[in-house]
């Protein structure tokens, strides 16, 4: 089979050819770019005569999947598949996995990262040292004692739990479907207008769906106290970006961390969070460790011989 891997994996070469050459040994054609595609034309012109292609984050919409006529299965090494036309590929009986787990820990730790980075007010202190000033006015918080909220407890909601708990923090969850191991935890499960309402920190780890589109507005921020932090290395979509940049000018929360938006960075000078107060972007890069980029690739190639050998796994 002709199988074309589009984009880089961020991983060393030496490693990516260790890994596609049991694929090479067994007759398959295996092409890889270790550049984005420049365009969808480019895009096409890449994957249009292939059986197999493998993406990470590249969009594949309804156009392209349609310009590949021997196309019968998509390897996406990412955990979402919303930037592929699942709804076309399904049509087509095209077959799609994805490699979810390979980030738990990475979004995990960043999560933390960001709730200690706005409790001690790291930036603030940066920018103190750099323009001569001193810590005196910058007193900051600690994570043990206080109440996280934590919205979604699968893999990485639960990492986080842990994590926070290792801390000496109080967590509380929603979940529509609250966790066994959650519970065995200790994780206090709520209502979601309880969990804002009681939380000091609220980290989102919910999936994105029609379902929890813009999930949290104007209205669960107003139910947050003002001296909550909120974080979000989920999806961009879940939020109502305006809503959360108008709660940080007005001192409706006290601050706020941000991994993913409504597209891609580099973001518009028009996106709201850029003018926000208190906030800390960072461009969705919660995914993206040494230690995560490898294991991203072993779960895709491992998926890729699985599907070659008949037992597709991973299945989206």
């Amino acid at each position: 089979m002709k199988i074309a891997l589009l984009e880089p994996l961020n991983i060393p070469g030496n490693l990516l050819e260790e890994m596609a050459a049991p694929l090479k040994a067994r007759g398959h054609e295996f092409t890889r770019y270790d550049t984005k595609a420049a365009s969808p034309e480019e895009l096409i012109r890449r994957a249009h005569d292939m059986d197999i292609v493998m993406i990470a984050n590249t969009p594949f919409p309804e156009d392209v999947v349609k310009a590949c006529p021997k196309l019968q299965y998509i390897n996406v090494a990412f955990t979402g598949v919303d930037h592929v036309a699942m709804a076309e590929c399904r049509r087509r009986g095209i077959q799609v996995s994805n490699a979810a787990n390979y980030s738990n820990q990475s979004v995990a730790e960043l999560t933390v990262g960001m709730a200690v980075s706005l409790l001690r007010r790291m930036p603030a202190c940066d920018e103190a040292v750099r323009n001569g000033g001193t810590g005196a006015l910058l007193l900051g918080r600690e994570i043990c004692g206080r109440t996280v909220g934590i919205i979604g407890t699968g893999r990485i909601g639960l990492r986080v739990a842990r994590l926070m708990l290792a801390f000496g923090a109080h967590v509380i969850a929603f979940d529509p479907v609250p966790s066994e191991e959650g519970r065995a935890l200790g994780i206090e499960y709520v209502a979601l207008p309880a969990l804002l309402s009681r939380s000091d920190i609220v980290t989102l780890h919910a999936p994105a769906c029609e379902a929890t589109r813009k999930m949290l507005g104007a209205r669960e921020f107003a139910l947050m106290k003002p001296s909550a932090l909120f974080i979000n290395c989920a999806r961009g979509a879940l939020v109502d970006a305006q809503a959360l940049c108008d709660a940080l000018n007005s001192g409706r929360i006290a601050g706020a961390a941000v991994d993913v938006f409504d597209m891609e960075p580099p973001l518009p000078e028009g996106e709201p969070l850029l003018h926000a107060r208190n906030i800390i972007l960072t461009p969705h890069i919660a995914y993206a460790t040494e230690e995560s980029m490898l294991r991203r690739a072993r779960i895709a190639f491992d998926s890729l011989t699985a599907w070659l050998d008949g037992n597709p796994q991973n299945l989206c």
